[in-house]
């Protein structure tokens, strides 16, 4: 069986466009995360308490990631998304210190 390209996905945050790299299967999960981090996102922008978009990502992902380890359910599939988060914001984080 071929290994299948993953294909390039299209997330609006902050009214900002990512490219995102996913398998088409992890398509829809995919665009639901973003629409979620977008929501976490415009909360705290909303909330005035917390200016960039910088600070305002890494408020999101502390919130997000609180969430999940109240529930105490975190799984070998959701730490590995978290990761895959992490790996994100780092990498758009460093782009973003160079403009």
């Amino acid at each position: 069986m071929a290994k299948q390209q993953p294909t390039t996905v299209e997330v609006k945050i902050l009214d900002k466009e990512y490219l995102v790299a996913c398998p088409d299967e992890a398509r829809d999960a995919l665009l639901q995360s973003a629409r979620h981090l977008d929501s976490k996102m415009r909360e705290i922008r909303a909330s005035g308490k917390v200016f960039g978009t910088e600070r305002i990502a890494v408020m999101a992902a502390l919130n997000i990631t609180h969430d999940l380890l109240e529930q105490d359910t975190m799984s070998g599939a959701a730490s590995a998304i978290l990761e895959a988060m992490d790996n994100k914001l780092d990498d758009a984080l460093g782009e973003s210190s160079g403009q």
